[in-house]
């Protein structure tokens, strides 16, 4: 009936259909899988808000008791600072006895005149940003 040729061919086929499903899956089980992608983390840095900052340090009218006076740094008085790492920060500043305001660096506070740095206990006011220091402000010693 059958051949011994038909018997071996379905042999060889049917091995070698064994075969490649052996080969196929062990290719597919020892796979890498794909890499997930990873957003990038970004950290947002928190700014200060010179509203806030006002109301935390009690921005209370400041009224000039004396006669208007010729120096520039006498126009400028420094209540608070906030500073932070980097260039960032604001300053509490009353300019001519009026109400004390927040500042930004780089934010004028009078003509021709912007906050150019501020640190723990000082602020610089310049021309420019980039320009001399005029005026160096600091905060009085608490008692």
């Amino acid at each position: 009936m059958h051949s011994r040729w038909t018997v071996a061919g379905a042999t060889f086929v049917v091995w070698a259909l064994v075969a490649a499903t052996a080969v196929y899956w062990g290719l597919k089980l020892s796979a890498r899988p794909a890499p997930v992608p990873v957003a990038p983390v970004v950290r947002a840095t928190p700014t200060a808000d010179p509203v806030a900052v006002a109301r935390l340090l009690g921005s209370a009218p400041v009224f000039a008791t004396a006669a208007p006076v010729a120096s520039m740094a006498s126009r400028f008085a420094l209540l608070g600072v906030v500073a932070s790492p980097g260039n960032e920060g604001a300053a509490l500043i009353a300019v001519d006895g009026k109400p004390a305001r927040p500042f930004r660096i780089g934010a004028a506070v009078d003509d021709g005149v912007v906050l150019k740095f501020v640190d723990k206990r000082k602020a610089q006011l310049a021309a420019r940003v980039d320009g001399p220091v005029l005026v160096t402000l600091e905060l009085p010693l608490r008692r």
